[in-house]
């Protein structure tokens, strides 16, 4: 029959002989692959990492010998630190700590400190890990109730039994943490605000947003702070001036904005025009199409922008001490004019302990931005 093999046909299909025997596959993922993808995917590469391994090598020991074996660890004064001058001078920093806390805050009074410390700590984890439960109401606290409670902490209040403190005596890490919360707290919504106000179909609404982005991405972030300090005052009663630590904290906020807005309206305009006709096929009006299916998908693509600018936000709180805000690393400065803890080395030290401080918090938000970046991309693979 046509199209029918024969018994010999068939056989001579039938293999006799195994076939021979394959290398065994390479690793897929592991360390080993890791360092051989990124450190040594080439020549250029290899010997690139060759040489950062030699500069580390020459350089790691002394600086761990500079920071430990040869550091002075505990002294009364200065004196000790001045006569040992190979190593470092953290006894100024355990001398100092509780100043370049606290500032010229009531020691009576720090343990409320510690206590909006502690609440924005539990509240943040609480926000940013993505299987804790009821993160909404986590969303509330942190955006809705906090800073209200921190503002009632740390000012005081009469009718609860706390003593008024005075934002001129608040300073040290207090000021800095501070500064940044409240500028990430208040840019984000507001530079949401401002990246849909720009893409709004009404000529008025539209054109606010755009000449209050450009004009505060025009000019320097210091100006934005002089500004806040000398003009605000000038636009309300005077029973309602701003505070004195205000006044930055709402510049900082309106500039950090700005920058953002522009993050955010980027990725509204990376969404293809089909998830708009979408959500609007459904049935969903502007808000609910917005809060529903265009900004979480927006925001998810601009992730590594909005933390790039928190980083940027949080080094930024450096410069409030122009204004009068006495921020970390202010007081710092005013801590080396004690003249029991003069010395280089005990500059070198009080500078190494900021950048240490500063680098904590920016490396941890960028492993963050880094980590949500993978849980979210895989959700997004085909």
């Amino acid at each position: 029959m046509a199209g029918t093999l024969s018994v010999a046909q068939a056989l001579a299909y039938v293999r006799k002989a195994s076939e021979p025997e394959e290398p065994p596959p390479m690793l897929l993922s592991g360390p080993l692959v890791w360092v051989r993808d990124n450190l040594f995917s080439s020549i250029v590469s290899g010997l690139t990492t060759l040489a950062f391994i030699a500069l580390a090598l020459w350089l790691a020991p002394p600086a761990i010998e500079w920071a430990t074996t040869l550091a002075v660890w505990s002294a009364p004064d200065g004196s000790l630190c001045r006569q040992h001058q190979d190593g470092a001078c953290w006894a100024f920093i355990a001398a100092k700590l509780d100043y370049l806390r606290f500032g010229s805050y009531p020691v009576s009074e720090r343990w409320r400190v510690e206590v909006v410390e502690a609440l924005g700590a539990g509240l943040t984890l609480w926000l940013l890990w993505p299987k804790a439960p009821r993160r909404g109401w986590a969303a509330v606290m942190f955006f809705a109730v906090y800073p209200v409670l921190t503002f009632v902490l740390l000012r005081g209040s009469e009718t609860l039994g706390l003593p008024t403190v005075d934002t001129l005596l608040w300073g040290g890490m207090l000021v800095s943490l501070l500064t940044a919360v409240v500028g990430i707290v208040f840019s984000l919504p507001l530079g949401i605000t401002l990246a849909l106000g720009r893409r709004s179909q009404m000529p008025v609404v539209r054109l606010a947003s755009v000449m209050f982005i450009e004009f505060v991405r025009g000019v320097p972030f210091i100006t934005i702070l002089f500004m806040a300090n000398t003009m605000l005052p000038l636009f309300v009663p005077e029973a309602w001036t701003p505070d004195r630590l205000l006044r930055p904290l709402i510049g900082i906020a309106l500039f950090s904005a700005a920058y953002m807005a522009e993050e955010v309206r980027g990725g509204l305009q990376s969404l293809g025009r089909g998830q708009y006709e979408g959500a609007l096929a459904l049935g969903l009006n502007y808000p609910r199409m917005m809060a529903l299916v265009i900004l979480p998908q927006a925001l998810v693509m601009v992730i590594p922008g909005i933390v790039n600018n928190f980083i940027g936000l949080f080094m930024d709180t450096t410069l409030i001490s122009v204004v009068g805000a006495t921020d970390f690393l202010e007081a710092m400065n005013n801590a080396f004019k004690d003249p029991a803890w003069s010395g280089p080395t005990i500059v070198a030290s009080g500078y190494a302990f900021a950048g240490m401080f500063y680098f904590v918090f920016c490396y941890g938000m960028a492993r963050y931005s880094a980590f949500m970046e993978r849980v979210l991309a895989k959700g997004h693979r085909k």
